[in-house]
């Protein structure tokens, strides 16, 4: 199944429209939150059908209660950047206040001179998972999206706090669509690719993961309780601008696209120093 929410209310994808359903569910992420999976919008009355093309879509998630990331977790990304394997994965909490609708536009901040995009397969949970099994983790996973799980280098650099990187107003783009698991064609081989401006700079596969999705959460899991609605950034491969060392400029469009999912926009926009820190400017998530 394949689900969008927008502007007119919680939809699911068919044959180029939107259905819209019967509900009064305002976002995806709520009836994660009352009912633990998606798999009630699939008989849901269809309330009308609009075309795709001419529908307002919001964050599908609302505002999630958690997002959780992972650093170094594609192997093409270590081999780019030289770095030996972690044993372990590198953990973070970003804020939630970062998420930013779909197509939004993000505002780079004055203090942060080195924005990066990051191309990222982001799951959703749909069951509470604690000190979880492998076997366990597809079973409670509602819905895989995109995610640009953008970073200031610089901050990262001077900081060595991931959070502090990744959490400005917008800086975690996510959607616009979620697709079920059930519903893939190959969940341990998902397609990832990032083009900015139009031009392809990533693109991998989950099957290049140094820690699989199920080990994953598993692992994360031991530490923290997952809860129906979190979101977890899984990593992103090689071809970031920390790569090329070539950052984000105004007017970059960033395109992240997932197996199963529509693509996900974000356009930058570096505005004069004295807007550099007015957050009006990064369209709000409903």
């Amino acid at each position: 199944m394949h689900v969008v929410t927008t502007q007119s209310g919680l939809g699911r994808i068919e044959d180029g429209a939107v259905a819209l359903l019967d509900t009064a569910y305002p976002h995806v992420g709520a009836v994660l939150a009352e009912e633990g999976s998606l798999r009630s919008l699939a008989s849901r009355t269809v309330r009308r059908r609009i075309p795709l093309d001419t529908a307002t879509l919001m964050a599908p998630l609302g505002r999630p209660r958690a997002v959780w990331g992972v650093g170094l977790n594609y192997t093409s990304k270590a081999a780019r950047t030289g770095r030996a394997l972690p044993g372990e994965p590198i953990l973070y909490l970003a804020a939630s206040s970062g998420v930013a609708a779909p197509g939004a536009r993000v505002v780079i901040p004055g203090t942060a001179t080195e924005p990066d995009y990051e191309g990222e397969i982001a799951v959703v949970v749909g069951r509470r998972l604690y000190q979880a099994a492998e076997a366990d983790i597809w079973p409670a996973i509602a819905a895989v999206t995109a995610a640009n799980d953008m970073t200031a280098r610089d901050v990262m650099r001077t900081t060595g706090i991931p959070a502090l990187a990744k959490s400005y107003p917008g800086f975690t783009p996510i959607g616009p669509s979620l697709r079920t698991p059930d519903d893939l064609p190959d969940r341990d081989a998902i397609r990832v690719r990032t083009r900015v401006n139009g031009t392809l700079l990533q693109d991998d596969t989950s099957a290049g993961m140094i820690f699989p999705i199920p080990d994953l959460l598993s692992r994360l899991s031991w530490f923290a309780a997952l809860e129906p609605g979190d979101v977890v950034l899984t990593g992103t491969p090689a071809g970031t601008g920390q790569d090329r060392a070539c950052f984000l400029a105004d007017g970059d469009e960033v395109r992240v696209e997932v197996d199963g999912v529509l693509p996900l926009v974000t356009r930058v926009v570096r505005p004069p120093d004295a807007l550099a820190h007015d957050h009006r400017l990064t369209e709000p998530v409903s």
